[in-house]
Formats: C-alpha cells, sequence, structure tokens
C-alpha cells in the first residue's frame, strides 16, 4: 500500500499530539498543516505560533495559516495539486468550507474527543465532567456541512477517574486521539471499516464555555460541584465571593474532595478550615477545598493558603447570583 497522502488541519494543544503521530507513522505522508493564524500572547503581546504550527515547523512541513479557510481559494487550488487522499482534523477552531470536504479521495476525518453523539460543539471535555459522566473516549468520524454530525468511522472509549479534572482528561485524550488515528487510519483507507450513520436523536451539544460558568452556586449538591472544580480546571476554575462584613473577597477553588454526607449548615459556610482543606457546606453534602487561590494571589494547598489568609468555623461565601 502507497503511503497515505494527507494533510492536517489543527490548532490547539490536544492537535498536536495527532500531528506528531501522523508525523511519526510510515504509513503516512503528511504534505502540509494548516493552523489558525499567530496571536499575541502574554504582557508584551509577543506572537506565537499555534501548537501544531511549532509542532509542523519542528517536522518541517509546509504551514498555512488563513485567516478566513473559507475565502483562501489559492489555498484551494494548491490542496487540490496534492492529489490527497484524506485530510485529518483535529481541535481547528473553524467550521471547513464545501470545497475542502470535497478535495481529499476520502474525506476529511476528524479526531473528536467525545463519544459521538454525544457532546458535539466545542467542549466535550469538560461537560463529560460536568455531567458526571464515568466514560467518554474519542470518535473518528467523516466530516460533514454539520457541527460534529457527520457518520462514524470508529470510537475507542476510555473510564473518567473520579477526581480527574478536565485538563489531566484533555492530555489522556490527546495522546489516546493520537494512537487510536495512526492505528485506525490505514483501515479506513483501505475500506476495511464501514461509516456508521450518528443517531441525530441521541445527541448532546457541549456549548463553549465562558468565565460565567465559574461562580458557585452552594445550593446545588456536593458531588454536582465537585464535578465542577474538575470539570472548569484548568479554565475558566470556578470561585465565589466570601462575605467579611460590608467586603468580600473573591476566592478561586482548583481541587475539591467530598465531604460530609450530612449537616445542619446553610449553604456556602465554612464548616471546618485545617491543613487538610476548607470544607464547605453544600445544599447537599459538602466540599472539602484543597487547593485554593485569592484574587490576585498564587494558587497554594490548604495549609499555605490558610497560612496568609485565615478562615474560620462560620464564615460564609456567598450564593451565585
Amino acid at each position: 500500500m502507497d503511503p497515505i497522502r494527507t494533510v492536517f488541519l489543527g490548532t490547539a494543544e490536544l492537535a498536536r499530539r495527532s500531528l506528531e503521530g501522523l508525523a511519526q507513522c510510515p504509513r503516512v505522508d503528511v504534505l502540509g498543516v494548516i493552523s489558525q493564524p499567530d496571536k499575541a500572547q502574554g504582557r508584551k503581546l509577543k506572537m506565537t505560533p499555534t501548537p501544531v504550527k511549532a509542532a509542523g515547523l519542528d517536522f518541517g512541513f509546509p504551514i498555512w495559516q488563513p485567516v478566513r479557510l473559507r475565502n483562501d481559494l489559492k489555498l484551494m487550488d494548491r490542496l487540490k495539486d496534492l492529489d490527497l487522499d484524506v485530510i485529518v482534523v483535529a481541535a481547528y477552531g473553524q467550521l471547513l468550507p464545501d470545497w475542502l470536504l470535497e478535495i481529499p479521495k476520502h474525506g476529511c476525518v476528524n479526531v473528536h474527543t467525545s463519544l459521538l453523539p454525544k457532546y458535539r460543539g466545542a467542549a466535550p471535555i469538560q461537560w463529560a465532567i460536568l455531567n458526571g459522566d464515568r466514560e467518554t473516549g474519542i470518535t473518528l468520524m467523516k466530516m460533514d456541512a454539520g457541527l460534529d454530525t457527520g457518520p462514524m468511522i470508529a470510537q475507542r472509549k476510555t473510564p473518567i477517574q473520579p477526581d480527574e479534572t478536565a485538563g489531566a482528561l484533555h492530555d489522556r485524550l490527546a495522546q489516546l486521539g493520537a494512537s487510536f488515528l495512526v492505528e485506525t487510519l490505514p483501515s479506513y483507507i483501505g475500506g476495511s471499516l464501514p461509516l456508521k450513520p450518528q443517531d441525530n436523536a441521541e445527541s448532546t451539544h457541549a456549548r463553549k464555555l465562558s468565565k460565567a460558568d465559574a461562580s458557585i452556586d452552594w445550593a446545588q449538591p456536593a458531588a454536582t460541584l465537585h464535578n465542577q472544580v474538575r470539570g472548569l480546571n484548568p479554565w475558566p476554575g470556578t470561585s465565589s465571593h466570601l462575605k467579611r462584613g460590608d467586603d468580600s473577597v473573591l476566592i478561586k477553588f482548583w481541587s475539591s474532595e467530598l465531604g460530609s454526607k450530612e449537616h445542619a449548615h446553610p449553604p456556602g459556610t465554612v464548616m471546618t478550615a485545617s491543613q487538610k482543606g476548607i470544607e464547605i457546606a453544600c445544599g447537599t453534602g459538602s466540599l472539602l477545598m484543597t487547593w485554593l487561590q485569592r484574587e490576585g494571589g498564587k494558587r497554594l494547598e490548604a495549609g499555605p493558603f490558610l497560612s496568609g489568609f485565615p478562615l474560620e468555623k462560620g464564615d460564609h461565601f456567598a450564593q451565585a447570583p
């Protein structure tokens, strides 16, 4: 079998692993990389390449960075001349134009981080944790004009650990997606993997998260809030305002454990504060916050945090508005 001729589309860190896997696979010939334009980052607003572009440069691949892929007709003609078998897509960040979907002989294959049709959209990893799912996985999908609606090529499942954060799960799925892609792509191109349509009736949407999702409503059950802390780590995090008289201080929470099952405290009340953590009453049960951050400060474990910002039993965190 001749090497699979492909171009890779990707932008985010999640996609970098898949590109690296393809680049090191002798059965695949990567002819170029398409990524989003560089962005200004940091305090000095230094122009920084995307993770996928940086990896592509390391391998010496041609790099294309159209501002609007849909309107780049010169790139369209260039891709048509490459006689591509397939285009591989992972975390690119734009809907693909119809002309791109039609160029490769075997279409565009997307590495999606959920078990489709569940969690179509921008934040499938986070929503799997927020909803308390016990498993997730990778779906390889032949793309169509919709948002994650194309027929499925193959899936691989993985359990979600009880205390796993979105950041940790992201890294695991990035590696799993890369290995699954390299393992599966030749069989797909060879015709031994029949496509399976998605059941649209079973679909769910994983909307994009915002900073507004960070606010904690202490009236919710502890298990729900534990999932919120995990699912929003590293971004946007979770937070609540500690009431101190007429003032309030924003506290961010980065790690939690399930605490007491029963209590008689109003939601948001500090039940205990020790080296082990700050236990806060929830609508049902409590959460032990083990990593915290005062606004403008550093992330600290509970002990060092309390040394610089003492909390006492009876202190109260405000309810979400």
